[in-house]
């Protein structure tokens, strides 16, 4: 169940992240409204998810995880530009969450 609360909380994450940047520095209230609750459930169940997971794993996943996803979002929602160097951090990024994920502290 760990990982199903981790997957809500970082769906939830990059809600909240979207939201963020479609309130325009918190001008539009309801953008601005959105960013709070879907961080502040998003916060829930990522605390939730620490109840059967470690903390390394559940961080560096919703994190890392979070990275990429709002990169992808970024790129295909905003038409923002994603830069050689950024997408080779990217890639690491992504390297590094399935290192800790099958070579934690679990394993």
């Amino acid at each position: 169940m760990g990982y199903v609360y981790l997957a809500l909380a970082i769906v939830l994450e990059l809600c909240g992240t979207t939201c963020m940047k479609l309130s325009d520095g918190f001008s539009q209230k309801f953008f601005a409204a959105g960013t709070l609750i879907f961080f502040g459930v998003c916060f829930y169940f990522s605390a939730l998810s620490m109840k059967t997971l470690p903390l390394n794993i559940v961080y560096a996943t919703w994190s890392g995880l979070g990275i990429v996803l709002a990169a992808v979002i970024a790129k295909i929602f905003f038409h923002e530009s994603i830069s050689t160097p950024g997408l080779i951090g990217i890639i690491l990024i992504v390297i590094g969450v399935v290192l800790c994920n099958f070579f934690g502290a679990n394993h």
